[in-house]
């Protein structure tokens, strides 16, 4: 998903660099590399799904790149709701895979981008290239969706109004 995400996004807006943590070469020190990785980062988008809701790895990612002064932290939700996430990542505002959030979602890094002092793209060739290149995204993503993965547990409605009563 990550992967597919990254790369579709670098063709949208093409002053983005994605980096993924699964390009780790073999035999280097995960943890140095992962942590100058995110340090550099302006924008993280954290990919889930019901399978790594809660594996360890997502949750240091996230909590590495919200520590790094002035970056974001986007949460981008595959097979899951908003409800689904706990704390600590419940905490980001979240991007559920519909065509509107998701623009939402782009047009938020190009104004990082633009930030950043990078060349950012105009609203209207933002919406272009959004448009032409959403067709293959929503494809795949929903090919990847619609893969057996494990069951899991929904959670139970007095956890959700005990936090939210937090």
């Amino acid at each position: 998903m990550a992967e597919t995400l990254g790369t579709w996004l670098a063709q949208v807006i093409q002053a983005v660099e994605p980096w993924m943590s699964s390009g780790i070469e073999k035999g280097t020190r995960w943890q140095s590399e992962i942590a100058d990785h995110l340090d550099e980062a302006k924008v993280g988008i954290v990919c889930l799904t019901s399978g790594n809701l809660t594996a360890p790895w997502i949750l240091f990612e996230a909590g590495a790149l919200s520590k790094t002064k002035g970056s974001y932290v986007c949460t981008f939700l595959l097979d899951i709701t908003p409800g689904d996430v706990e704390p600590p990542l419940g905490q980001f505002q979240h991007t559920p895979f519909t065509k509107g959030e998701v623009l939402k979602l782009i047009r938020n890094i190009n104004g990082y981008v633009e930030k950043s002092g990078e060349r950012s793209l105009t609203e209207q060739v933002l919406s272009n290239m959004f448009d032409a290149f959403w067709p293959q995204l929503e494809a795949q993503l929903t090919d990847i969706k619609n893969r057996p993965k494990p069951k899991t547990h929904p959670r139970p409605q007095r956890e959700l109004l005990e936090e939210m009563l937090r």
